[in-house]
């Protein structure tokens, strides 16, 4: 009985702290027309305290969506463009001789903000890509003999171009598994087309105003922290992602020959995150199976590693996903 009282209290809780997700949604859609997935994406990427990896062709509003969203919560934001000549020091800083202190100081790089986007992150070598791992996993960054912690909320979101290969490296398993979720952007629809046009040729665009402050996003952050998750919830976890390490086990052993390597134990804890989130955005204190499918594509589409047979027979790791969904029981 006490725990039904807990969730009530928690629900009452996490809808006493929606009106910010309003002011949010409402505050982008001035801005961007459409890609309400994306949206929703970044929203819970920055409930469940994790990061982003955005694939789509250009000019899909990934750099605008991101800049927005730091513009509506009066946060502060940096760019870092990702070339092949980029040096781990142009994103984390270096040390830097003074001549009028007469020695080395610490000039801080565009990775200290709250909003970082890494775009076209593929376009830089491997040591390059590294740099941001200690950022992203620990929130902090050393520089010479100095550890320095990261400002919260604290949201990297990198891009990637799918089509253009030509000068691009893969990103490092280690790295992507780091990726809270991986989010494919599709293009606009007819009417939302027809609107993006509109807005850029009639002058109609409006710049995006501060409506929050970071501390709002802390305390939302720390509700979500709280929102309850079943012991089935947590089984029900378990087995979607034990499905992409050992999928006979689970009836699924046409999956054995397509699937190199399956899903890390950090899918599991962003699995269960990002369902938080998505619950708390649902204005609901605990986690139901449908916030866990609702995520599971984008959370475990970057940690599953395909065969050269499913590549060679153009089988996406969606498919698999899917495949798994359909097979594993719901709580």
């Amino acid at each position: 009985m006490a725990e039904t009282v807990d969730i009530r209290e928690l629900t009452n809780l996490v809808a006493s702290k929606n009106d910010f997700v309003q002011l949010i949604t409402k505050g982008m859609d001035r801005t961007i027309v459409g890609q309400k997935h994306l949206v929703e994406s970044l929203l819970i990427a920055l409930l469940a305290n994790g990061h982003v990896l955005l694939e789509g062709v250009p000019g899909l509003a990934k750099t605008l969506a991101i800049k927005t969203l730091a513009s509506v919560i009066d946060a502060k934001y940096s760019r870092i463009q990702f070339t092949p000549d980029l040096l781990p020091a142009d994103v984390i800083g270096t040390m830097v001789y003074s001549v009028k202190n007469e020695k080395f100081e610490v000039k801080k790089g565009p990775i200290f903000a709250n909003f970082v986007l890494a775009d076209e992150i593929n376009r830089a070598p491997a040591k390059v890509q590294s740099a941001l791992l200690e950022a992203m996993q620990e929130r902090q960054v050393t520089i010479g003999d100095s550890t320095f912690g990261l400002d919260k909320p604290f949201l990297v979101m990198a891009t990637q171009n799918p089509v253009e290969q030509e000068g691009t490296y893969p990103l490092p398993e280690a790295q992507v598994d780091r990726f809270l979720m991986k989010v494919i952007i599709g293009y606009p629809s007819k009417d939302e087309e027809r609107q993006i046009i509109r807005q850029n040729i009639s002058g109609e665009q409006t710049e995006a105003t501060a409506l929050l402050k970071p501390e709002d996003i802390l305390d939302a952050q720390k509700v979500v922290e709280k929102i309850y998750v079943d012991e089935k919830i947590e089984r029900y976890i378990v087995d979607l992602v034990f499905a992409t390490r050992f999928p006979a086990d689970y009836g699924l052993n046409d999956l054995s020959n397509l699937i190199s390597f399956g899903a890390s134990p950090r899918a599991s804890i962003s699995l269960a995150r990002a369902a938080r989130a998505y619950a708390f955005l649902r204005q609901r204190g605990f986690v139901i199976p449908e916030d866990v499918i609702a995520v599971s594509h984008d959370v475990l589409r970057h940690r599953i590693g395909l065969t050269y047979e499913a590549e060679a027979n153009g089988i996406t790791t969606d498919e698999i996903i899917a495949d798994i969904l359909d097979k594993i029981q719901v709580p």
